[in-house]
Order: structure tokens, then C-alpha cells, then sequence
């Protein structure tokens, strides 16, 4: 994902998208096209690009159970509906 601060409107995600959960590429406001697909080879091809795919499937990994049979969204939906609806 290519974050660029002000398109995304808050400044914090593009921050935790980049920097924390890695899963991003900051693009500065004065952006141009070069820069941009350089960006792009860097993450079809380099290092950094290989890092943030296994972040995302990570990601996905940690929502998956969760949100799977048995799962704590799973159970917690199921409680809110027994003792709120029944």
C-alpha cells in the first residue's frame, strides 16, 4: 500500500501504516510520477516488498482466528445475542 498523509486525512494511520505495522510506503505531498513507480518496483521486487507480504498475510493469519468457528468474535457475538435478544 503506498500511504500518502494527507489523501488518507489522518496523519496517525499513514504513521502506523508506515512505521509500525510496516504495510505501507509514505509518498511526500510533492509527488511525482517517477517517484511513484519507483515506489511500485520497490514493492513488487525488493526487499521491503517481500516484508510487507508477509506482514499482510500475518495480519490476515490474526484475523482470521478470531473471526473463524470458535473464535472470540465468534463467541462474544453469540453472548451479546443470547443475553440481549433472548
Amino acid at each position: 500500500m503506498l500511504s500518502w498523509p494527507f489523501f488518507t486525512e489522518q496523519q496517525t494511520n499513514c504513521r502506523y501504516a508506515c512505521k509500525e505495522w510496516g504495510n505501507a510506503m509514505e509518498i511526500d505531498n510533492g509527488v511525482k510520477r517517477t517517484e511513484v513507480a519507483d515506489l511500485i518496483r520497490t514493492l513488487m521486487g525488493g526487499e521491503k516488498g517481500r516484508d510487507m507480504k508477509r506482514m499482510a498475510a500475518e495480519w490476515k493469519e490474526k484475523a482470521a482466528r478470531p473471526t473463524g468457528p470458535g473464535g472470540s468474535s465468534v463467541v462474544n457475538l453469540q453472548r451479546l445475542i443470547e443475553e440481549a435478544l433472548l
